[in-house]
């Protein structure tokens, strides 16, 4: 049995034992028999922009200001120019307000919402593309050491996965070392987390590199872009339209990520094969996770 990683290693790590991100609930399997399980909660979170109520987010809960802050950054809503005064989040209220030090309107780009694939109903406002012409990512090496070794730590890292399910998990690393690992019911949610907390704590992200436990789609290889990350990694599957622009800017591409194999669609010229995919230990059936099949 593989042993678990420590999560000190981490700057965040998931808290499975947090009661407010989970409720036990009863129920009874195919044989009739009486079962208790810990569900994964859904909570609605609607972010305003100052005086502005830009969307509402279905979320487990945890880290509201990361969320709307990594939200925002993502649609283009807040730029490096923008003098953030604080974020304000009521309990109560499920809101969390962003107030910059000039007023913003995006009326405009609000009107053209385009739904995505993303779990727990991701949404995108204004031109998906815009912007990316304009975003050089670096060009920074990536030993398939790295890889692997970030594989097995995060795969074995204490999750709301393995206590709950039904859950997506990003991870923001800087080689071989896992940083922040956000987990919530949608792929996007996650990594909104983590562009919310790079946002926060003035990170670079030319070295960084994301790994996520769902498939590599439009949305992932977008946001992705436009955090500055030049890698994006995975145990799920491709889509095709998530190929083609990792393609169109240049991004590292990795996916199907399980045990010693893994697929590069794009990007390849970043990695250095510095290990022997045969000295690396298979996956067995008892260490896969949600990401095992293109979901």
């Amino acid at each position: 049995m593989p042993k678990r990683s420590d999560v000190k290693e981490f700057i965040i790590a998931p808290d499975p034992g947090a009661t407010r991100l989970t409720r036990q609930v009863s129920g009874f399997d195919q044989f009739g028999v009486k079962v208790d399980l810990s569900v994964v909660e859904e909570r609605p979170l609607t972010i305003y922009l100052n005086r502005q109520e830009i969307v509402t987010a279905m979320t487990i809960g945890d880290y509201p200001e990361y969320l709307a802050l990594g939200f925002l950054r993502n649609q283009r809503m807040l730029s490096d120019d923008d003098q953030i005064l604080r974020v304000d989040y009521d309990e109560e209220l499920e809101t969390v307000v962003v107030r910059t030090a000039v007023e913003t309107n995006f009326e405009d780009k609000l009107k053209k919402k385009t739904r995505t694939s993303g779990c727990a109903v991701g949404t995108v406002f204004g031109d998906m593309m815009e912007g990316l012409d304009s975003i050089q990512l670096p060009q920074t090496p990536v030993k398939t050491s790295w890889l692997y070794a970030l594989a097995a730590k995060i795969n074995t890292t204490p999750s709301l996965y393995l206590s709950a399910g039904a859950i997506h998990g990003t991870v923001l690393c800087h080689q071989d070392q896992p940083l922040v690992y956000m987990e919530d019911v949608g792929r996007h949610n996650a990594v909104d987390k983590i562009a919310g907390w790079m946002l926060s704590e003035n990170v670079p992200a030319g070295d960084k590199i994301l790994y996520t436990t769902g498939r590599l789609t439009s949305e992932m290889v977008i946001k992705t872009t436009m955090m500055g990350i030049p890698v994006l990694a995975s145990r799920s599957g491709f889509t095709a339209w998530g190929v083609e622009i990792a393609r169109q800017v240049g991004l590292t591409l990795i996916g199907r990520m399980r045990g010693q194999r893994f697929v590069c669609l794009s990007g390849e010229d970043r990695l250095i094969r510095d290990a022997d995919p045969g000295a690396v230990s298979d996956e067995g059936r008892k260490s896969a996770r949600k990401g095992g099949g293109d979901d």
